[in-house]
């Protein structure tokens, strides 16, 4: 009878998630499961479970708790703070708020964005934690978080992001078109919540709305100014735009929408971004550029592997001088392991922490999209330090290659 229920909840899982978004692998997770107890996991199961049982105590968050209101007058619409922007020391108001540029305002811990971020993370590890598990309390907690953010009439958010990276005493307190990409982070949450859908907990009303929810969302980001602003941006913006437009129509069923983004992309985004020997001039030019030209690739990736579930093999898409997704990649690599010394461009600083992020990417690409280059993944498996309590290897490594 166990064996039964195991299957058919299997079966479940495997229809509810079918053709659905996903920049995880359903199999993948499957075959973790099925061997979460090899040592070679064990740092990464402890820690994500020591995260969740510390979720099962936490209290829903909202956008009722901030402590400003937007100029809306409604507290229900999400609103932040563009991070760089400070009091004007000169003005008895402070208003209008000035530049100081990589210098974070704590003022952005009294809005919205950090709370969006926590919401969706612990939405994620909560249901990995009952996908793993079977144990229906995280399940349960998962969902109240859900419920309180985006449904509850008391507490949910109104699903637009007109007041998002707002700059007090400009622009009426409107907020910004890069506000669009606050909510980033519903992408891989929408992953956990496809993975929560057969859960007693997560009922077909929960799952009905929240994909209402997310097409509102996602309407607003392609026919709001901010939304229509942040489509035409040239960078990392641009394709991150692109990835979270792809990720908010396909669990809304909108696959029309999906498909067209992603048919457009090699033309708009690859194209434009990077040249014939894999330089991305927008990326470069930045203080940070080793960074951003790792930071813009990782959203490729994503939606390259989104593209794949509808049977759309894009990766390779190359144009007739040359520019492509590979050629940004291979122009990085050979900079792994030189502690930025041989790197002709600026990284004021986090050089480490890049370089591990890339290997990741070099990871997926090699494992995922384009098996046959197995130069990433022996780059990987000589060089890569990712540490064992790292998420992402219950997300993506196979047993044998996890290693500190």
């Amino acid at each position: 009878m166990k064996k039964i229920l195991l299957t058919s909840f299997f079966l479940a899982l495997a229809l509810v998630t079918a053709g659905a978004q996903s920049i995880w692998d359903l199999g993948r997770l499957e075959e973790v499961k099925a061997n979460l107890g090899n040592p070679s996991y064990a740092k990464a199961w402890a820690a994500l479970k020591a995260e969740a049982d510390k979720d099962l105590e936490a209290e829903p968050l909202s956008v009722m708790i901030k402590s400003r209101t937007p100029a809306s007058g409604d507290k229900h619409d999400y609103m932040s703070l563009a991070r760089y922007y400070w009091p004007d020391p000169s003005k008895p108001d402070g208003l209008p708020y000035i530049n100081r540029d990589g210098v974070s305002n704590p003022e952005l811990n009294e809005l919205d964005r950090n709370k969006l971020s926590a919401t969706a993370d612990r939405v994620a590890t909560l249901s990995l934690a009952w996908f793993f598990t079977g144990d229906e309390k995280y399940a349960a907690k998962a969902t109240e978080f859900i419920r309180v953010w985006f449904l509850d009439k008391a507490t949910r958010m109104n699903p637009n992001l007109e007041y998002a990276q707002m700059i007090p005493g400009v622009n009426g307190g409107k907020g910004r078109s890069y506000g669009v990409l606050d909510s980033y982070s519903f992408v891989e949450m929408l992953d956990a919540v496809a993975l929560l859908e057969p859960s007693e907990s997560f009922t077909a009303r929960d799952s009905r709305e929240l994909k209402k929810w997310f097409g509102k969302l996602l309407d607003w980001i392609l026919t709001s100014e901010q939304g229509r602003k942040e489509a035409a941006q040239t960078n990392n913006h641009g394709t991150a735009y692109d990835a979270q437009v792809i990720a908010l129509a396909l669990y809304a069923g909108k696959k029309d929408i999906a498909e067209r983004i992603i048919r457009e992309f090699p033309e708009k985004r690859v194209f434009t971004q990077i040249e014939p020997d894999g330089r991305q001039p927008r990326e470069l030019a930045r203080t940070i550029a080793f960074h951003y030209s790792w930071y813009n690739l990782t959203h490729f990736v994503d939606i390259y592997l989104m593209a794949r579930k509808l049977g759309l093999d894009i990766d390779r898409e190359t144009s007739p001088d040359g520019r492509s997704f590979y050629k940004a990649l291979d122009f990085l690599v050979p900079y792994l392991g030189t502690g930025g010394k041989t790197w002709p461009y600026k990284q004021l600083s986090g050089w480490e922490g890049v370089e591990t992020n890339l290997y990741k990417d070099l990871y997926r690409t090699a494992t995922l999209l384009d098996t046959s280059r197995t130069d990433y993944l022996d780059l990987y498996r000589k060089n890569a330090r990712i540490p064992l309590k790292d998420r992402f290897n219950i997300l993506y490594v196979a047993p044998e290659d996890i290693r500190q």
